[in-house]
């Protein structure tokens, strides 16, 4: 029997070292599943790429902030308190609009049977 099939959102998480120019590197996605009760995001960081376009960028700050947003999808307690919010919560704070070095783009919606293989299709389709 297959499993039904499941709304889902889906953010691409962005690396904008300088937001005042608005340019930016994809570098991750954040999939959340309600009815799955499923959040995760990974990010796969291109450090080459992001020296190349940004020489002058803070890698470790911004592989730091990454680090810190996926865990906060995973719900770890080491995270703070926001990891400790509602899944649904999570991903709302985790897409808020903000001016920092970490952004997402506008939650999309999807269907899907697994969420866990959509995010592997997403990731290698929007994050080179």
């Amino acid at each position: 029997m297959t499993s039904a099939t499941e709304v889902y959102e889906y953010a691409v998480i962005r690396v904008v070292p300088r937001p005042d120019r608005e340019e930016f590197i994809n570098a991750g996605i954040i999939l959340f599943c309600k009815r799955k009760r499923f959040l995760k995001a990974v990010c796969q960081l291109d450090e080459n790429r992001l020296k190349a376009l940004f020489p002058d960028c803070e890698l470790p700050t911004i592989a730091d902030n990454l680090r810190s947003l996926e865990a906060i999808a995973s719900g770890s307690s080491k995270a703070g308190p926001i990891a400790l919010l509602e899944t649904a919560e999570r991903f709302r704070w985790l897409t808020a609009v903000r001016s920092t070095m970490i952004q997402t783009s506008r939650p999309h919606p999807g269907l899907t049977q697994d969420p866990e293989s959509c995010l592997t299709i997403l990731l290698t389709d929007l994050v080179p």
